[in-house]
């Protein structure tokens, strides 16, 4: 039977008919040789979506047709009998468009197989019915569960080669079935089949009349899919700022989730500035509404200063924002993962430098176990927590894959070395929206915010060049590594709190502290009881204590001789010390 439409009707009739039909991606999956590029070659073939030229290079001069040459289009992959590139195919039935993506298998090429699974409504993971269930088998079913793949279809493919043996089907099915029962596929469906043969691709198999199940095809047809996208919250990340005469600012960009309507009251994210919808255009025109995968372009009816990676969101609908993150990453860089590690994050339409900072487990392919590590080799799958340096709006992506996965980029290379995904838990002490809500800041969300703690660093000891040195050699320590500072300096002329009293130099420096400023405050020698006074009544202001000179004593925080050492040295050791005790977020400075 033919199952590709033909134009049996008018043109306009035909192409409205096409347009409406709902479109499915697959992607196959499985270790090298189990016959994922004979598979497609033989669906593409049985549904006659191949062109006659193609046929005759996939005959390669004799009359037997070599099905997985109509997807190896590489002269390397030929050469070699193995899949390298990811290669895209389309077809349409009279019930579905689809577009495939055939894999690689190799270990070598998993950065290539997770790219093309990573868009994918269906995973059809082929196992050979001769060498049963492999590592790079569990690792592609991990992967795509990872992914958030909903359907998995478990095909045991060159069943010709066992004579159809029912007993073998069940062996491996029981096997891979114990394997993937954890990993959270909405449905994992066996199906036996052979590629090269054609049984249970397009039509049943009488080979097989043990099997009651669907065939490959009837599978790919009925499966659901898009499930929850419209459901979800609004996500439309900012591609481009369209701005053809002063009349018009719109802004392009692909709805990632949800649904948005003119009058809808959105936010940007991670300004948290709001407006409404004023109209949602196409090139054809306005329209009522927008929904996932669109790409429209959005007016509102203020002008914001938005860009190019920010993010528009229902109001009621926030995102979370954070600094740092969770995600479970699949590394695909040659050299080994070894934190902390300098890098680029794309994530959505933004790029965000960033740095990994631990890596907490590895999985074990064979047994699914959470092994501790602090390094990922190529290949390997683990969790990982990343700082990065601005605030990024995500969900987690088992609630919003399009907002909760990323691209790992080699800032020096600039080649993709990673793919993570973000995991449903926040940083302590920020929940999700908090940021954005009508409420103040509070320190944690500032904190989440800054990379940054405030605290006030008090300098005592004899005045002189000495302690002058160390209050604005600190100060500018601090600010060449990027941290939120000044120094209070009564005493200093054309300092802020020149010529005040200690006691006002300190209130300046409990405001400036609230707001997670680092402050230093030169205290006079002559100024001892003030600063008791102030000490005891600063409430939950946060003190560290630098007493300098020749005779050093008593239970203060930090305390040294600046005779015995050079400034920088005793700057250095002050910003060690706020590091360590937590003041100073760990991307907020020296690595």
């Amino acid at each position: 039977m033919a199952y590709a439409d033909r134009l049996d009707t008018d043109i306009d009739t035909f192409l409205k008919r096409h347009e409406q039909k709902e479109l499915l991606r697959f992607v196959t999956l499985g270790s090298v040789d189990d016959g994922k590029s004979t598979l497609i070659g033989r669906l593409l073939h049985d549904v006659d979506c191949v062109y006659e030229d193609q046929l005759d290079d996939a005959r390669q001069g004799t009359n037997e047709i070599d099905f997985a040459l109509i997807t190896d289009g590489l002269v390397a992959e030929r050469e070699q009998g193995i899949t390298i590139d990811v290669a895209y195919r389309y077809f349409t039935t009279q019930a579905r468009k689809f577009i495939i993506a055939d894999s690689p298998g190799h270990v070598q090429y998993t950065r290539n197989m997770a790219t093309g699974a990573s868009t994918a409504d269906v995973a059809i993971i082929l196992i050979d019915a001769r060498n049963g269930v492999q590592q790079q088998s569990r690792r592609h079913a991990y992967i795509a569960s990872l992914l958030g793949i909903p359907h998995l279809v478990v095909c045991i493919n060159k069943m010709d080669a066992v004579d159809y043996n029912h007993e073998v089907f069940d062996a491996i099915w029981d096997e891979f079935h114990s394997f993937s029962s954890p990993l959270g596929f909405t449905s994992v469906i066996p199906l036996p089949v052979s590629a090269l043969c054609g049984d249970n691709v397009v039509e049943r198999s009488s080979n097989m009349a043990w099997f009651e199940g669907s065939s490959l095809l009837e599978l790919l047809e009925t499966l659901p899919v898009g499930v929850g996208l419209h459901d979800a919250p609004l996500r439309f990340p900012v591609q481009y700022v369209i701005r053809p005469n002063q009349n018009y600012r719109g802004y392009a960009g692909q709805v990632a989730s949800g649904v948005v309507r003119p009058g809808d009251t959105i936010q940007v994210l991670p300004s948290g500035t709001t407006s409404r919808v004023a109209s949602i255009d196409l090139y054809e025109g306005s329209v009522d509404e927008a929904f996932a995968p669109m790409s429209v372009s959005l007016t509102l009816e203020d002008e914001l200063d938005i860009s190019r990676g920010d993010v528009l969101v229902h109001q009621a609908s926030p995102a979370s924002l954070s600094r740092t993150i969770d995600a479970t990453v699949v590394w695909m860089g040659e050299n080994s993962l070894r934190p902390p590690r300098q890098l680029i994050l794309k994530h959505m339409t933004r790029y965000v430098r960033a740095e990994v900072t631990a890596v907490e487990w590895r999985l074990n392919m064979d047994t699914l176990a959470h092994e501790k590590a602090d390094t990922l080799e190529l290949n390997a799958i683990g969790k990982v927590k990343i700082t990065t340096h601005q605030p990024v709006v995500f969900d987690a992506y088992s609630e919003n894959r399009g907002a909760g996965c990323f691209v790992v980029v080699d800032p020096l290379s600039n080649n993709t070395i990673g793919a993570g995904m973000i995991l449903a838990n926040t940083p302590e002490g920020e929940e999700k929206g908090a940021v954005w809500s009508a409420a103040p800041l509070s320190a944690q969300e500032r904190t989440a915010l800054t990379g940054q703690s405030g605290v006030t660093i008090l300098i005592l000891g004899p005045d002189g060049e000495e302690k002058d040195a160390l209050v604005f050699g600190l100060e500018r320590l601090l600010c060449s590594q990027g941290t939120m500072v000044h120094a209070l300096h009564p005493q200093s002329a054309g300092n802020p709190a020149y010529g005040k009293p200690l006691s006002e130099a300190l209130t300046i420096a409990e405001t400036c502290t609230a707001a997670t400023f680092v402050s230093i405050v030169a205290v006079p020698h002559s100024a001892t009881q003030v600063l008791r006074d102030a000490q005891k009544d600063a409430g939950t202001t946060a003190f560290i204590t630098v007493r300098v000179g020749a005779a050093v004593t008593g239970s203060e925080d930090i305390a040294f001789d600046l005779g015995s050492m050079e400034t920088s040295e005793a700057a250095e050791r002050v910003y060690l010390a706020l590091q360590q005790k937590g003041f100073l977020n760990s991307s907020t400075g020296r690595s």
